[in-house]
């Protein structure tokens, strides 16, 4: 299901936060308004490239909260045993203090307002949405099961729509924070690939 430049589907649910405490009423467009979010969805708590993922994404909490970016996690587990997976120690499997928060889908209403619902119907596939500030998605990517993500991407895409949204100007292939970017007519395509196209 496409879902660029659609409004993300709000929610009201319950997720377990930053500090360990559990929210009954957690609302995405409350949570999110005004700031850019990574919204991302995996497969099931106490599982096996589940945990690499949330633990590789909460190492870099800070390094999207520089850039103004929530994080907030989704799956179909209950938040009690969201809490409970919190509460197991990395070594032992488990994910430990988590530095966002982790929302509760059991009903797998959210998962199916996103369209993310793995074909087996049990689960999410690993889908990750990128969401601006005025609520609007500009990025979205899914992922099989067994194939972990690579969160440094989603902090590349970050950059690289704030970077749009200050310069006017795209992002070229590979296009990292710093680098140039390209002005979006024939003339700035010209120019960009006279400059860069042996490294591309």
């Amino acid at each position: 299901m496409n879902m660029i430049n659609k409004e993300a589907p709000n929610f009201v649910a319950a997720a377990v936060l930053r500090d360990g405490s559990i929210k009954e009423d957690f609302c995405l467009h409350e949570e999110i308004k005004d700031r850019f979010a990574v919204l991302f969805f995996y497969p099931l708590d106490f599982t096996f490239v589940c945990p690499s993922e949330l633990i590789a994404f909460s190492h870099r909490a800070e390094t999207f909260a520089k850039r103004d970016t929530v994080l907030i996690s989704v799956s179909i587990d209950s938040e009690f045993t969201h809490l409970a997976w919190r509460n197991t120690p990395v070594e032992k499997g488990g994910v430990g203090p988590i530095n966002y928060p982790m929302v509760a889908d059991p009903s797998h209403r959210i998962v199916n307002d996103y369209g993310v619902q793995a074909a087996s119907g049990d689960v999410a596939l690993r889908a990750t949405f990128l969401i601006d500030q005025k609520g609007l998605i500009r990025h979205q990517s899914i992922n099989d099961l067994p194939l972990g993500r690579n969160v440094d991407e989603y902090i590349r895409l970050v950059d690289a729509l704030q970077f749009h949204q200050s310069h006017g100007e795209v992002c070229p292939a590979g296009w990292q924070s710093g680098e140039a970017g390209m002005t979006a007519n024939p003339e700035g395509v010209a120019s960009y690939l006279a400059q860069h196209a042996k490294s591309l």
